[in-house]
């Protein structure tokens, strides 16, 4: 596409967009190019229609992949050529939503064995661990790491937020071995093979493929496979059999937060023994100062007890 590719990955900085996004825009525009083998400016309307009913009849692409192209053709058309005419009628398919596969204790403790360096076994425990997204783990710094407060910075996640997430003890113990042995220079947490790059996700996904079947584990494993086993600590939706030690952990944070035990939090006013139902106000009434104070506590003492629960 020569300059005309300049001008689309500077108009997709200009938006915002991700470098992730930015790299599969432009392999999508190149793929459109390639089909018919003359410039975007040749074509139109009807050459847009035609690749996507290609994708769809011939290549048998899933919609999600579907979106992914007519987005980068939306923006390709719209954006960087000024003619929107000729894509404002591309929609969105329906993605059928599938519940992923969630691995046993067991399997994570063989998926773990199987990737042999303490680097990459850091890496996938991020993951499963503090529920972190893989770019979200190739990004992270030593400083980033707080200990005192067993909470780990992400900085820069999906959407371009900032959020804490959770540090447990064994995912601590293991950066420390980690840092110990390799000593990165830098503050990337994991470098990559050049100085001054962090690790890919490329990288990471090529790892836990073969460490998969290293592992005989028959489950389709991916780093994002590993995050949805990981509970976030608002969920109020628990599977009948929870899977992995972060999720139990977050299932016995939760009846040890119902027990009842006073004295964990010196500025607790009343034990947590009651349930989320006797504490919430009615529907049509707002909550008192008071019980919206004595809920905050308890949210805090909750995160605090989470870090604990996760070190057993």
């Amino acid at each position: 596409m020569g300059k005309l590719r300049d001008k689309m990955e500077g108009d997709i900085k200009l938006r915002g967009l991700s470098v992730n996004t930015r790299k599969t825009y432009l392999i999508c525009a190149a793929a459109f190019v390639k089909h018919y083998g003359k410039p975007p400016t040749a074509m139109g309307r009807g050459e847009v229609r035609d690749f996507l009913l290609h994708l769809i009849e011939k290549r048998k692409v899933k919609p999600s992949t579907y979106n992914v192209y007519a987005a980068s053709l939306r923006f390709l058309y719209g954006c960087t050529l000024g003619r929107p005419e000729e894509v404002a009628w591309v929609g969105h398919m329906k993605v059928r939503h599938h519940l992923p596969a969630i691995l046993s204790v067991q399997e994570v403790e063989r998926l773990l064995a199987a990737l042999g360096s303490l680097k990459l076994q850091a890496v996938v425990m991020a993951a499963y661990g503090a529920g972190l997204r893989v770019s979200e783990v190739c990004k992270l710094r030593a400083e980033d790491i707080d200990s005192q407060r067993m909470v780990i910075h992400v900085r820069n996640g999906k959407g371009d937020r900032d959020r804490h997430t959770v540090l447990p003890k064994r995912l601590l113990e293991l950066l420390r071995a980690y840092w110990k042995q390799a000593r990165p220079v830098g503050p990337e947490l994991f470098p990559g093979r050049d100085p001054g790059t962090m690790l890919s996700r490329e990288a990471v996904n090529k790892a836990i493929k073969v460490a998969t079947e290293r592992a005989k584990i028959k489950k389709r494993v991916t780093p994002h496979s590993l995050r949805h086993a990981f509970a976030p600590a608002g969920s109020r939706h628990r599977s009948a059999d929870p899977a992995g030690p972060a999720r139990a952990c977050i299932d016995s944070h939760d009846r040890a937060l119902c027990a009842g035990q006073p004295g964990d939090d010196p500025t607790d006013e009343e034990p947590c023994g009651s349930t989320a139902q006797d504490r919430a106000a009615p529907a049509d009434t707002p909550a008192p100062t008071a019980q919206r104070g004595v809920a905050h506590r308890e949210r805090a003492w909750a995160l605090r007890s989470l870090t604990e629960v996760c070190s057993g």
